[in-house]
């Protein structure tokens, strides 16, 4: 199709929003909960149904709608610390520093302020019916038929997961960061790195829900290897924040 545009066909189906209200915020706590919690059993489960930790205190919060239903289908956060508090660290700085590479990067070494981490990606299951994989908690790739919806909406559930990670990077550059880091198993990398997030890895593998590592991805290259289309998506979903009342999460916190 000479014509198709990925970001007008995300747009037509997903908005992306800021949850930068309460109510917003516990419709990000319920999607986890029961993605990470009842589904997969990484987290315990508690009779608020809603799945938080104390990262949440100093995060940015996203959401993805679908247009249709308006339900939230899916949602990511970017953990901020604080500038002036070095003891608020961010999950990688917990789980993998021993592990670090220096010689790749350094978190102590970078401003606190700028730099933050991408974590808690959640889809809902009735947006990622994924082929031969069940237990995952988004999809990039492949899904199966789903009669409540469309054709041509279940050709856009990859796009999901694609679009809350440039939503990421988004807030990331509006918070003017250096990088920001994420952990995550390399398979996942290869794929981020096929549309053109090129995540460099930046520490040994560790055992945290599969294999896993710290990767890091420099502020010039959120956008600059992306493929014409999702450089367009990226855009898009950019100006979507912009628009959205934005407040820095404890920018100076002093408790």
């Amino acid at each position: 199709m000479k014509n198709y545009s990925i970001a007008n066909n995300f747009d037509r189906y997903f908005l992306i929003q800021l949850a930068n209200t309460r109510a917003l915020k516990e419709e990000v706590f319920k999607i986890r909960y029961g993605v990470y919690s009842y589904e997969l059993g990484w987290e315990t489960g508690n009779q608020q149904q809603m799945e938080t930790d104390i990262f949440d205190n100093y995060a940015y919060h996203c959401l993805i709608k679908h247009r249709r239903t308006g339900t939230y289908a899916g949602c990511i956060r970017l953990i901020v610390p604080p500038a002036n508090r070095s003891d608020f660290l961010l999950p990688c700085e917990n789980h993998c520093l021993h592990y670090a590479w220096p010689e790749v990067i350094d978190s102590t070494e970078l401003p606190r302020g700028s730099f933050g981490e991408i974590s808690r990606l959640a889809v809902l299951s009735s947006f990622r019916r994924r082929l031969r994989e069940r237990r995952k908690p988004f999809v990039i790739n492949s899904f199966e038929s789903n009669t409540i919806f469309t054709e041509d909406e279940h050709r856009n559930f990859p796009n999901i997961a694609i679009g809350l990670y440039l939503a990421s990077l988004s807030l990331a550059d509006i918070c003017d960061h250096q990088g920001t880091f994420v952990m995550m198993e390399p398979r996942l990398n290869r794929c981020l790195s096929r549309i053109g997030l090129q995540f460099q890895q930046a520490s040994d593998l560790i055992e945290h829900h599969g294999k896993r590592a710290m990767f890091h991805l420099a502020r010039e290259n959120f956008k600059s290897n992306l493929k014409p289309e999702l450089q367009e998506l990226y855009e898009l979903i950019h100006a979507e924040l912009l628009a959205q009342q934005f407040v820095l999460p404890l920018k100076n916190a002093s408790a």
